[in-house]
């Protein structure tokens, strides 16, 4: 049997292809009578325009690409899980690239989504959370989007001028502090995360902010550098402890070093909270199954997806949308932190 087209049912319906688009797209009004017509043509065929058609008409082709840096790591999949029902909702389908953090591995992705000619793109991780992002990384970025819109979720390009949304974790971190304070902490330490990327400067800025307003300092040997994985935590966490005063409490850069970190801890004989208390950050679903529970921030990662695509698609249809739209972040409290307890 053959397949039928749009040009087949505009032919029917005696009327010209653009208006049966626009009946299919509800994106222009058009005469009842005529609309009726058109509808009972394509029900009786069972029409169905495929992805071609609808992107040769449109010159859209229903695609919002996602770029993220560790499909691994809860905190991703949650605001892609966020990113695709929004999507779903209006129509789009996605093509979701695990960069790796590479450069060179987002530079081929950003070539092939060119080629692809998706709508629009979400980008997360890599170069938009280097502090210093090298120009011609950021140019390249730039020049992608003057045909096709991006949105920057909890990252920059400095002087790019491109849409961004983001939790402020400047807020958060300032939370955690505040919360150990109050529970008696003054030896506090930092664990995780790399020294050149923003999300960690910008995390332990607002440490040494809040300890320094209580008389308090995040001393060098209570920061260790790493990077943002479960071994990280575990192995940073050793060196912590193998320092001759432990510290009463540490903040961990993201859930998945904490995890790591009450890993070590553990093994070490501590209990948790009541020898060292251990938070997280991102709020991801890993922070309620791991015991102790997490005491973390919630990130709003679904959120963060959601918005994300809502923006994409006001720019997608030449839209005005805010350069910056930041979320307030969320502390939750938890089992793995408690009173502090006095080391000698």
């Amino acid at each position: 049997m053959k397949s039928v087209t749009i040009y087949d049912i505009a032919r029917e319906a005696n009327v010209s292809v653009a208006t049966v688009s626009r009946v299919l797209n509800n994106s222009a009004p058009v005469k009842e009578s005529t609309r009726r017509r058109i509808m009972e043509i394509i029900e009786r065929n069972r029409f169905q325009p495929n992805a071609l058609a609808r992107s040769l008409l449109k010159k859209e082709t229903g695609t919002i690409a996602m770029i993220l840096p560790d499909i691994t790591n809860p905190f991703f999949p949650e605001v892609f899980w966020g990113a695709e029902n929004m999507g779903r909702e209006l129509g789009y389908t996605f093509f979701l690239c695990d960069s790796a953090g590479d450069y060179k591995r987002e530079s081929e992705y950003l070539g092939i989504l060119r080629e692809r000619r998706v709508d629009g793109i979400i980008f997360l991780g890599g170069r938009i959370n280097v502090a210093n992002c090298p120009s011609d990384l950021v140019q390249e970025v730039v020049d992608l989007s003057v045909h096709t819109p991006v949105v920057l979720v909890n990252g920059q390009l400095a002087g790019s001028g491109l849409h961004r949304i983001f939790t402020d974790e400047a807020k958060g971190a300032e939370m955690v502090v505040r919360h150990l304070i109050e529970l008696g902490h003054r030896d506090i330490a930092f664990l995780g995360g790399l020294e050149y990327m923003s999300t960690t400067r910008v995390k332990i800025r607002a440490v040494r902010k809040v300890l320094k307003e209580h008389g308090l300092e995040l001393a060098p040997d209570r920061i260790k550098y790493g990077d943002f994985s479960i071994q990280a935590g575990k192995t940073l966490m050793d060196e912590l402890l193998a320092s001759p005063r432990r510290p009463t409490a540490v903040i961990c850069v993201n859930d998945f070093t904490a995890v790591g970190a009450i890993k070590s801890a553990s093994e070490h004989g501590l209990g948790i909270p009541d020898d060292i208390s251990i938070t997280g950050f991102d709020g991801t679903p890993l922070s309620e199954a791991v015991i102790p529970e997490l005491t973390t921030v919630s990130q709003n990662a679904y959120e963060l997806g959601k918005l994300a695509v809502e923006s994409l698609h006001k720019l997608i249809n030449g839209g005005k949308v805010k350069k910056q739209t930041v979320l307030e972040p969320r502390l939750i409290v938890r089992k793995s932190t408690g009173p502090a307890k006095k080391v000698c």
